[in-house]
């Protein structure tokens, strides 16, 4: 179970993600300052959009110390619009001096999503080197939540959130026709920390269900993320917050 965990809820949007900007940068420098580097898995969506627009105003940031890694992505090319990397690339990486050997994207052009999964679980094995039964430990996990309570491409009742030993797995989501390509579960739950950026009237009933509601993690996944060592930490906008109980 979690370490810590923490709600943080913020009046407006804008608010939302100068916190979220300023959590970041304080894990940033943080890690820098102890380990030398700071180890980060994006979310993608439209909620961080904001939030990576910020960051990308900070020059004070250690750029050059920071490694960026995918927590998911669409099975589309990186110059799709559906595709997390090209919004990420877009808001944040093409306007910050970081090299290009920091980001670690998710090769989902490949025609097979399964060899787009094995592709990067190796590409994280090489980077972590860790023994062969161990997991990543990424400083900082970025994550958003759907409608429908999933985080990451870990929709419910998906085989994905089965996975105990993979790192990377391309997961079917049958609402769309579509592979999606995600870490997993072990995988998140093994970092330092995961913050949550819940944003909007859409998300309070699934945030209800997922911080006090008693249904099981295969209808809302993100209730899943239950750290092993670490801190968990939600950021939610006053609308996502409405119908948490006021001790939230």
């Amino acid at each position: 179970m979690s370490a810590a965990h923490d709600i943080r809820i913020f009046d407006d949007p804008q608010r939302l993600f100068q916190g979220a900007a300023e959590e970041f940068a304080s894990q940033a420098t943080a890690a820098v300052r102890s380990r030398g580097r700071f180890t980060v898995a994006l979310s993608g969506g439209s909620t961080p959009r904001s939030l990576y627009s910020l960051l990308a105003q900070n020059r004070s940031l250690p750029w050059d110390k920071i490694y960026f890694f995918f927590g998911d992505e669409r099975h589309v090319p990186p110059d799709s619009p559906e595709s997390n990397y090209r919004m990420v690339r877009e808001s944040l990486l093409s306007k910050v001096p970081s090299p290009a050997a920091n980001v670690f994207r998710i090769p989902a052009e490949n025609p097979e999503a399964s060899e787009a999964a094995k592709a990067y679980e190796q590409t994280l094995r090489q980077f972590f080197n860790m023994p062969a039964k161990e997991f990543p430990r990424f400083d900082l996990v970025l994550l958003g939540m759907g409608p429908d309570g999933h985080t990451a491409s870990l929709f419910p009742g998906t085989s994905a959130l089965q996975e105990g030993s993979r790192w990377v797995v391309s997961n079917w989501v049958d609402k769309f026709k579509t592979d999606r390509i995600t870490l997993t579960l072990p995988v998140l739950n093994n970092a330092a920390v995961v913050m949550f950026l819940v944003s909007g009237q859409d998300k309070a009933s699934p945030l209800k269900h997922v911080i006090e509601g008693k249904e099981s993690g295969e209808l809302y996944p993100s209730k899943l993320i239950q750290l092993v060592d670490g801190e968990l930490i939600w950021m939610v906008d006053r609308a996502a917050a409405a119908q948490l109980a006021p001790a939230a």
